[in-house]
Formats: C-alpha cells, sequence, structure tokens
C-alpha cells in the first residue's frame, strides 16, 4: 500500500521521528510511505507531489495546519486531485474538538475558531482519528499514531551520567508540569547533579511567539529556573532526542495540561523508555497503567513526598532499569512501528 502524509515537517519538532520511521516500517512490511511536498525538501525524507500515486493520503495535524513546504493552494489541490473516500484526518492535538480548557491551556482560543476548524476537517474527510483511546467526539476514532521502534533502545548504564535529569521538549504549555517536577527535586538539590531542559522557550519567550500571539504558550518562572540551577539547551534535531535523554539519570513523561485532560499519546510517550534513562511519569496513574502497563505505576511521581521517588531512582537506578526493561517488552510488543502500520493499513482498507 501507499501512504502519502501531509505534515509540516521541523527535523526539531513535532513527529518528525515517527514519520520517518514510519517509512522504514514501510519498507519492511512491503508498503511504501512518502511526505506530500518538494522532492528533496528534506534529505532525511521522501517527498512526492503526483497524487495519483498515493492509495491514501493522511492529513497529519499537529501544532499548525500549513506545509512547510508549499504554497496557499496545497490543501485545495489535494481536494480537488484525491477522492474524499481515500482522505483520512489524523488530529495529534486534540484541536477537532468543541473548546476546552484544561487549567492554563486551550485547544482553541474561542468557539468561532472551534467551528471553524471541526468544519475544515469535516470538509476534508468523513474519517477522523485522534492518538487517544477515549475520543471525546462520537464520530472520532482512536489511532495512536505515535508508536514505540526496539531499535531505538539504549542499553541502560547509569554509570557517568553527565545529568541528574534532562528532558526534551519544547515548554508550549508545559511549564506547570515541569514545575511540579523541579518542586519535587527541589527539597534535594544539593548534590542532585546537572539539570538541562533542551527545547524552545524554557530560557525565554521564543522570537515567533509575539507575532503568532502565542506568547501565554510559553509562560516559565525565569526567577525559579535560575534558582534551581537549571542549563538551557537549544533544540536538536529528531536523531537526536534520544541520545540527549540518555544523559539523564531520570526523565520527566510530562504532557501539556490538555493532552493529559484528552489522555492523548505523543511521540515522548514512546521515545522515553528507549532512552537510557528512568522515566518518570508526571501523569495520570490509570493512563500509565493503560499505555505502559501494571508495573510502569511504580514510575509515577507521587503526590505525597514525591521527592523520596525521585532520590530512590537516583540511588538505585538499577532497581528501576529492570522496570523499564519491562516497559520496553510491552510497547515492542503492543506499540512498535510496525503494529502502528499495520493498524493504519487496516483502517486505510476498511
Amino acid at each position: 500500500m501507499r501512504l502519502m502524509f501531509v505534515y509540516f515537517i521541523a527535523e526539531d519538532a513535532g513527529s518528525a521521528q515517527d514519520i520517518h520511521h514510519y517509512t522504514r516500517a514501510a519498507q519492511e512490511l512491503g508498503h511504501e510511505v512518502v511526505l506530500y511536498g518538494w522532492p528533496g525538501a528534506l534529505p532525511s525524507f521522501r517527498f512526492r507531489r503526483d497524487l495519483r500515486w498515493a492509495d491514501a493520503v493522511l492529513f497529519v495535524f499537529e501544532w499548525t495546519t500549513n506545509l512547510r513546504f508549499g504554497d496557499q493552494l496545497d490543501l485545495l489541490r489535494i481536494v480537488s486531485q484525491v477522492p474524499r473516500a481515500r482522505r483520512f484526518v489524523i488530529d495529534c492535538d486534540g484541536a477537532y474538538n468543541d473548546r476546552i480548557m484544561a487549567g492554563p491551556d486551550y485547544n482553541h482560543k474561542d468557539e468561532a475558531s472551534s467551528r471553524q476548524w471541526v468544519e475544515v476537517c469535516d470538509a476534508l474527510s468523513d474519517k477522523i482519528y485522534q492518538p487517544t483511546y477515549h475520543p471525546q467526539r462520537p464520530n472520532v476514532r482512536p489511532f495512536l499514531f505515535h508508536a514505540y521502534d526496539p531499535a531505538w533502545e539504549r542499553p541502560l548504564d547509569f554509570r557517568g551520567k553527565e545529568y541528574g535529569m534532562t528532558y526534551v521538549g519544547h515548554s508550549k504549555f508545559r511549564y506547570g508540569p515541569m514545575a511540579r517536577v523541579l518542586r519535587a527535586i527541589e527539597p534535594i538539590r544539593d548534590g542532585f547533579g546537572r539539570i538541562a531542559l533542551v527545547g524552545h522557550g524554557w530560557d525565554s519567550m521564543p522570537p515567533w511567539a509575539k507575532w503568532m500571539q502565542i506568547e501565554d504558550y510559553f509562560y516559565t518562572d525565569q526567577e525559579f529556573l535560575r534558582k534551581m540551577g537549571v542549563e538551557f539547551v537549544q533544540p536538536v534535531p529528531f536523531a537526536e532526542v534520544i541520545d540527549w535523554m540518555s544523559k539523564g539519570i531520570f526523565s520527566p513523561v510530562i504532557y501539556r495540561p490538555l493532552f493529559s485532560h484528552l489522555r492523548l499519546v505523543t511521540c515522548r510517550t514512546f521515545e522515553t523508555p528507549a532512552a537510557n534513562t528512568i522515566p518518570l511519569f508526571g501523569l495520570d496513574e490509570a493512563y500509565v497503567q493503560e499505555i505502559y502497563g501494571e508495573r510502569a505505576l511504580e514510575l509515577v511521581l507521587p503526590e505525597e513526598r514525591p521527592q523520596d521517588k525521585i532520590l530512590d531512582i537516583v540511588r538505585r537506578p538499577g532497581y528501576y532499569a529492570d522496570i523499564v526493561r519491562g516497559i520496553r517488552r510491552h510497547l515492542a510488543e503492543k506499540h512498535s512501528q510496525a503494529v502502528r502500520l499495520r493498524e493504519l493499513v487496516a483502517i486505510v482498507e476498511s
């Protein structure tokens, strides 16, 4: 089967790693996956513009609905050339919903933009999918989209770590969940080790946030981050994400509040357990058990005395590494890239 993703691709953000590995999994399983766009636009990805080539076109909507290497006529061009039955929408950010407020986070700034976006998606396809087992709209179907690749796995070795904690991901609506982790470290900060946050917006407002009118997305408490001695690292390409997480004894798995509310999975859901680190889940216990298995509950950051859990991880990483190995086996069986691609092919064939 020949699948074409329509997606704004960036090597240091979003689902670039997933798209890249869908291509590899497709080759291994006798299928083909490409991105819609100009051939050669980015050397890490395959692009095509011949829409007749594709058996199915999948619109993957994340932080933007635009295309990076296109023009304002791309959606119109695709709709005019690809029959509706061959068009699918994968809504990775929960935008295909009524307006939702989750603490400071939201999927739309107002009801009008929510209605407009639902109408756009409905015009593209009647097959709408979201990466959650619990869609809120009755016409939305689950498809987790993001996946785990056993080939990512780094050996678990905690000797000579550069950092006590590393986190790779932009600060977009994530300061609150990150502050909870850092507050847990605060009582044991002396002797804990270095802390690194890798991504846009942790040290300062991204330069493009103002003209996009999304300054509130990137709120951080700079005084507290400086007090904690946090080191800031600029975004890294997707191929370096797992290695950067591997520099820390543990790496938090946290979501923006909207994603936690919708129980979405993200690329970090599956990348973090593959790194040479202990994933520390700042997530709901029911969600953790649903995605990672029961023993993963030992890696949930508790509400009471969370510093004790962090201190135990730092002191006994070998014990927790055994839990991570179990998580890896579970993800390889239930959520591998090959499993996900077979699910996607079945969706298109149905």
